[in-house]
């Protein structure tokens, strides 16, 4: 009889029975011992699949082996528990003399499992059967042992002679399935709800880029937190359209805080090189971009239009600068041939052409370090108290109206302050939308509904005042105009007139406001008027209106005047290099030479309200005040023409010059 000494346990997985390996061929090999069957090598070749769990020579005493099947070329033996025995015994006594086993020559023995994953119940037994087969095989002078199953078992006392017959031996175990885990759930976590900034933030793509250049800006941004807070409750009505239609367009989250660099995100922003709106349109480049600019409208400062208008020229900036966002956001600021320019030049000087190492115009060259440190502050001030916080959630809604409509019946139809419509509307110049287009509105999301509804109510005739006039004698379109705050075109176009030649004792049809001209808080002629109100209450005893003549122009006049032409032109809300009209008039703050004031002339200019007294009257006022008539109607724009005891007017008085 052979001693066949087990290698280490086979460990195996899913629960299955660990069969020792040893066992099974111990017992193939005592039944070739009573047939005479000699092994031709020293090592046993095993491949195996077997997955068990517990080793033979630890089976529980009351399990035994007995026959299931027998044939010529096979053995099948079944451990049950049936009744006890003691497995040990196996490697002493033979197999029982009812089985037979014929026996192929062969010098290798493989053993195979074939284990199938029964189906039960929990707490049920499961067969699990195991198949030992020697197969046939040329003979080999280096016989090895091979065992597919992670472990190496080396039979001891193996004879060398060649293995003559093939068998197979079927080992049957039934045994207790473990209870089968059901997995739970896992509970879903809230996802933290972010606000415009922190999902600003969370879509940043610029922020590899690093330069000393970029400290500087971020210092002032950290410093100016009233400025960053100003700066974003002013942007609140505009930022989710604008972030959210960048995000569309795949760009980078810093370009939607474009416009806080550009202009603080005003949307009446002009500036003195007659850039307009929130992203600074020049006259000529919002053109190229659909930007119209009419007297009723200019798209520039159009949120909607100008934040389209923007995204398209800065595509195209990245795409004509090989897909370097820093050089075209450069080229937004200083011009696409500006920044081609200093590409060259350093090309020609064998020096990089990255935005950092290029020579630009000032301006342009402390341009994309400013959002960049603006973007850095955001980036560490977003979701705390040091920066205003705006919802993610759309503030407007664009509502089509088809046809134009005075803003002021806008207002009352939304329930909202014709300053609101303004603020919303800013590409709009004057009392109504342009009759030419666009024909829609924004209106404040909680709002939309009631105005829709209203405007369905309204009929379209109504929804602008007509005026028929009867044309009289001295009376031109460019004094109507004027007179009704409406352009000449639209008076020509309106009543299909050829030229500018009017007769007197015609009819003609005039759109007109439906309120005063004051109560357009926003529109172009009233920011004029506002404008010139503030200089006024520091310079108040200095305003000069001054005629345009023939053959003057802005530098001649700010010549005249001791003044610069950037002055005339913010004082007046025009451009530097915009054409002058004959009896145009300009406000004018002229300059005092400081040798013609000594301390006795200066002024101590303050604003006072002062309440309306019985008896009183303009005249007496202003010469209490030492001021004008016309001054105190300009400084208080709803003025009507009789006062009220009780009244509040706004003055702005030089207090050593009172009268009492």
């Amino acid at each position: 009889m052979f001693w066949y000494k087990p290698s280490p346990k086979t460990q195996l997985s899913k629960g299955y029975t660990r069969i020792a390996l040893a066992a099974s061929s111990a017992l193939i090999l005592s039944a070739c011992q009573q047939i005479g069957v000699q092994p031709a090598s020293e090592k046993l070749a095993i491949e195996t699949n077997i997955e068990s769990s517990i080793e033979i020579n630890k089976l529980p005493a009351n399990e035994t082996i007995e026959k299931v099947s027998t044939t010529e070329a096979s053995v099948a033996v079944e451990i049950t528990n049936s009744s006890p025995a003691d497995i040990v015994d196996l490697w002493q006594e033979p197999v029982p003399q009812s089985t037979s086993i014929s026996v192929d020559e062969s010098p290798k023995l493989t053993v195979i499992d074939t284990p199938v994953e029964p189906e039960v119940e929990p707490n049920k037994q499961a067969k699990v059967t195991t198949v030992l087969e020697a197969t046939q095989a040329e003979p080999s002078n280096e016989p090895a042992v091979e065992l597919t199953n992670e472990a190496l078992i080396e039979p001891a006392d193996i004879s060398s002679e060649p293995v003559q017959q093939a068998s197979v031996v079927t080992v049957t175990a039934e045994l207790p399935i473990a209870e089968p885990v059901v997995s739970q759930p896992e509970p879903e976590i809230p996802v933290p709800l972010l606000d415009l900034w922190q999902l600003t933030v969370a879509n940043y793509a610029l922020t590899q880029h690093t330069n000393t250049r970029i400290q500087p800006h971020d210092a002032w941004y950290r410093k100016h937190t009233e400025y960053m807070q100003r700066v974003t409750n002013r942007s609140s009505r505009y930022y989710h359209y604008v972030l959210h239609e960048v995000l569309a367009a795949d760009m980078p989250a810093e370009i939607a805080l474009l416009p806080i660099v550009e202009s603080g995100f005003d949307t009446f922003a002009y500036s003195h090189g007659r850039a307009a709106g929130a992203w600074q349109f020049i006259p000529s480049t919002g053109r190229l971009f659909g930007l119209q600019q009419t007297w009723w409208y200019d798209g520039r400062r159009d949120v909607v239009a100008s934040t389209a208008a923007a995204i398209k020229y800065l595509k195209q900036l990245h795409g004509m600068f090989d897909g370097d966002w820093l050089l075209a956001i450069a080229a937004y600021n200083g011009g696409p041939g500006t920044v081609s320019k200093a590409i060259r030049a350093n090309k020609k000087q064998g020096k990089p052409t990255d935005f950092w190492s290029l020579s630009l115009p000032t301006e342009t060259m402390h341009y994309v370090p400013k959002l960049l440190g603006l973007s850095k502050v955001v980036a560490d001030h977003a979701g705390t108290d040091k920066l205003t916080t705006v919802a993610n959630e759309p503030y407007f809604a664009i509502v089509e109206t088809g046809s134009q409509i005075d803003l002021a019946q806008a207002a009352e139809l939304a329930d909202i302050s014709v300053d609101e419509i303004y603020r919303l509307n800013s590409g709009f110049n004057q009392w109504a939308t342009d009759p030419e287009g666009p024909h829609r509105l924004l209106i404040p999301i909680a709002n939309a509904d009631q105005f829709k509804q209203g405007l369905a109510n309204l009929d379209p005739q109504q929804r602008v005042a007509w005026q028929r006039y009867i044309i009289q004698p001295g009376d031109s379109l460019l004094k109507l105009s004027k007179r009704y705050h409406v352009s000449v075109d639209l008076i020509r176009s309106l009543n299909n007139l050829q030229g500018n030649t009017i007769i007197a004792g015609k009819p003609l049809m005039i759109p007109v406001a439906s309120k005063n001209a004051e109560a357009y808080t926003l529109s172009a002629a009233q920011r004029v008027v506002k404008r010139q109100q503030q200089l006024s209450a520091t310079h108040a005893s200095n305003r000069i209106e001054h005629k345009v003549v023939s053959g003057e122009s802005l530098w001649t006049i700010a010549k005249k005047y001791k003044v610069t032409v950037k002055q005339i032109a913010n004082w007046n809300k025009i451009g530097t290099k915009s054409l002058l009209q004959i009896d145009q008039k300009l406000n004018i703050w002229p300059r005092v030479p400081s040798s013609k004031l000594n301390s006795g002339s200066r002024q101590v200019v303050k604003k006072l309200t002062y309440e309306v007294r019985n008896g009183d009257n303009l005249s007496m006022i202003a010469w209490r005040f030492n001021i004008s008539v016309k001054d105190i109607q300009r400084w208080n724009s709803d003025l009507k023409k009789y006062l009220q005891p009780g009244q509040q007017l706004t003055l702005y008085v030089d207090v050593t010059k009172t009268r009492g």
